[in-house]
Formats: C-alpha cells, sequence, structure tokens
C-alpha cells in the first residue's frame, strides 16, 4: 500500500510539473463560462428511499455491463482532467456501496485531481471514512434531512439515523481543524465537511434552528436545498421553503435570543449573521452566525438561482454527460469509451466539447422561465418553472446523481 502511494505521489508531481509548463485546454460553452468541476455518480443503488431522490415505485436500474467500471470511470476522468477540470465529486446513489472505491479515490489522485469530494448518505461510511480519507478523499457532503430519528424513518423509509450521525462524528474528527482528531489515526485530513439537508415544507423546516446549532462549535457548513422537481418525486410548489424565507427565518432565531446563551450571545448585535464571500462558481450563498464556528447557506435551485457562473458537468453512472442537472439532454459517452476505433479517443473528445458548447443558459432550456442572473422569485414564479422542468425530466434523481 505504501508503496502504491508512493507511485501516486509521483505521478501527482510529475502532472504538476507539466501543467506548470502551459496552460490548459478548457471546457467552455457558447456563454463563456469554463468547465472545471465533474460530478461522476458512481452507482445507481441506494440503501435509502428518500422521496425527493427515488420514486416510489422505486427506479429501474441499468443492467450492470452499462454501468462504468472504476478502469473507465478513471480514464473518462483522465480526458476531462486534461481539458482543464481539476475538482472532481463522487455521487450516487450511494456511493460507498461501490467495490473498490479507496482504490478508485486513489486512481483519481494519481491522474492529477487534487480536490476529490464525495456526497453520500452516510449510513455505511463511519467505518469506510478513514481509509477513503487516506486513500485522497478532500471534501465530504453528507446528506442529513432531519434530527429526528423517528422522522428519518418516515422520510427515507429506513433505519439508520444514528449510524448517520456516527459517520458525521466520524467526518469532523478528520477534518483538518478538529480540536478533538479521531484517535489512533495519522494520515491526510478532510479540508471541508458539509452537511446537505432538503427541506420539505410541514416535514422538516420547523428543525432549522437545531441544525444551525450543529455550526456553533463544529468545522461544519450546513446548506440547505430547495427541494427540486425530478421525475416520480411528487414535487409540490407549496413545499419549496425557498432561500429567502430560510435567511429570514435564521436572522428572527438570532434576533430572537435562540441562540444567546455562554458565550455565544448576540444580544449587542441586532442581527449577528454574517454574508460571507462568494465566489462566481458557488451554488450556496453562504452565512456565519457571529461567534459560531461553522457556517450555514443556502442552494436556491427554484427561486434565486447560479447558473450565470455554473462550472459543473456530470456523468451518470451509466457514462452519459449531462452539462445541465435540469437538461433533459445526454450525451452518451460509455461506448465511445469502449470503442475500438482508431478514431475514439477523437470522438470522445469531440462528442464532451460539442456537449459543452450546447449547454444553455439556465435551468436546461433554451427559452428560461426565470428572468435572469440571480433573480429571486415569487411562489408563482417558481411553480410555473419547477412544473416545467419536471415535464422534461425523465430520469428520478437516483439515476442521475447527486
Amino acid at each position: 500500500m505504501l508503496a502504491r502511494r508512493a507511485v501516486i505521489q509521483a505521478r501527482i508531481a510529475s502532472i504538476d510539473r507539466d501543467l506548470a509548463r502551459g496552460p490548459v485546454p478548457a471546457l467552455i460553452d457558447s456563454f463563456g463560462r469554463k468547465h472545471d468541476y465533474l460530478r461522476i455518480s458512481l452507482t445507481e443503488r441506494c440503501n435509502l428511499r428518500c422521496r425527493y431522490c427515488m420514486p416510489e415505485e422505486g427506479a429501474p436500474l441499468s443492467p450492470s455491463g452499462d454501468i462504468l467500471t472504476n478502469e473507465e470511470v478513471v480514464r473518462l476522468a483522465r480526458v476531462f482532467v486534461q481539458n482543464g477540470v481539476n475538482k472532481i465529486r463522487l455521487t450516487g446513489g450511494e456511493p460507498t456501496l461501490r467495490r473498490g472505491l479507496p482504490e478508485l479515490i486513489q486512481e483519481l489522485r494519481g491522474i492529477g485531481v487534487k480536490q476529490i469530494g464525495m456526497t453520500s448518505n452516510g449510513i455505511a461510511l463511519w467505518k469506510k471514512l478513514p481509509e477513503l480519507v487516506r486513500s485522497g478523499l478532500t471534501h465530504l457532503n453528507l446528506s442529513l434531512d432531519t434530527l429526528d430519528p423517528h422522522k428519518f424513518e418516515r422520510m427515507t423509509l429506513r433505519r439508520g439515523h444514528d449510524k448517520v450521525l456516527k459517520s458525521l462524528d466520524t467526518a469532523l474528527s478528520l477534518h483538518e481543524s478538529s480540536p478533538n482528531p479521531m484517535p489512533n489515526y495519522s494520515g491526510p485530513r478532510l479540508h471541508s465537511v458539509k452537511l446537505n439537508t432538503v427541506l420539505i415544507r410541514n416535514t422538516n423546516d420547523s428543525e432549522i434552528a437545531r441544525f444551525l446549532a450543529l455550526t456553533r462549535l463544529n468545522p461544519l457548513s450546513v446548506r440547505f436545498i430547495e427541494f427540486m422537481p425530478f421525475a416520480g418525486n411528487q414535487w409540490d410548489s407549496n413545499a419549496v421553503v425557498t432561500a429567502s424565507e430560510l435567511l429570514q427565518h435564521a436572522r428572527e432565531l438570532v434576533r430572537g435570543g435562540c441562540f444567546d446563551d455562554g458565550p455565544y450571545s448576540n444580544s449587542s448585535d441586532p442581527d449577528g449573521v454574517v454574508t460571507l464571500p462568494r465566489e462566481p462558481t458557488d451554488t450556496a450563498r453562504t452565512y456565519r452566525i457571529r461567534g459560531f464556528t461553522g457556517t450555514f447557506g443556502f442552494i436556491s435551485s427554484m427561486s434565486d438561482d447560479f447558473c450565470a457562473g455554473c462550472n459543473r458537468l456530470r456523468i451518470t453512472a451509466d457514462g452519459n454527460l449531462k452539462p445541465c442537472l435540469f437538461d433533459e439532454k445526454e450525451t452518451p459517452l460509455r461506448d465511445l469509451l469502449r470503442s475500438q476505433s482508431p478514431s475514439a479517443e477523437k470522438d470522445l473528445l469531440a462528442a464532451i466539447h460539442k456537449a459543452v458548447g450546447g449547454k444553455f443558459a439556465k435551468h436546461g432550456v433554451p427559452d428560461s422561465s426565470f428572468s435572469g442572473p440571480g433573480d429571486i422569485h415569487d411562489q408563482s414564479t417558481v411553480r410555473n418553472a419547477g412544473e416545467n422542468i419536471g415535464k422534461r425530466l425523465a430520469r428520478p434523481m437516483i439515476l442521475i446523481g447527486g
């Protein structure tokens, strides 16, 4: 294992030297957006049944032979890295169900990917995470929609809330700034731990204060995600809790003294919610309660989009490229990867550039219902746009990749 790591480190150093010699080609769409972030779904399988992701009747899984192998994932990732991608996130389904995950992460590090993230539901993560971090995992997003174990079972149709919390504790102990590092662990640390929470009105929106409280002492970013429409997820605009509502509620909680105990009192601060700087490519608008260690933010796909700075591309588990989460169009890459044609590599790159070049300005449509970048929309506009998106998408979220 140590010898293998040494080989991978040597590869990374070699790639760094190559990159220093000159600019890397970029994947740029017709609106000038540079795409340097690739999300790769490793599996369509999951051990939970969250209704916003998995249709009530289930989802038809692709034949196992249609799923990209680990070798194919690395080969495809290398093409994207050679064309400017420097950040990869592994998703699913549930990526910890994928065999050979530590070795896959090592291989991705070996082709020069400096930032490797993963999104997990945490059910089986706690026992695997130390090895994944040693292998090169740098960023972790943990999906958790409720802090109530009984509500967890209702929302996911499965047990395991305690395991998710154990995974969260493990992740925080592996964070580079953790005051309580994991015992008997030596090696690299996680650079970032985030909690993804999909808020659904009258389901879990009463727990906002409890989630915010997690950021008091922990190096954690809690990100509230607006409920989005996908095939079979029974989306309802009335169930969407918008980012503007959430921010107002967070400020009211602080002003009302919800977090005023101990040394974190905000009594002298009429707001106590600090807006943090935001990069053009950030999906979340991020804030910190004054005096708290962690942060919170909102991913407002439905009410306040971030399409103008989008730098993301997605690969589904069966090898299709989706330039936009909300675009029904997909470009199949698997057969090009498996082709024995002398022009296969050239054809693969051409297909990628064509797909990126055809990416629409907003939400996967040429004439978006959304009037402009960063606009905040009322419930009526959110409803109309959501219904239009839901009608177009043939895949449920579980088959796209989180």
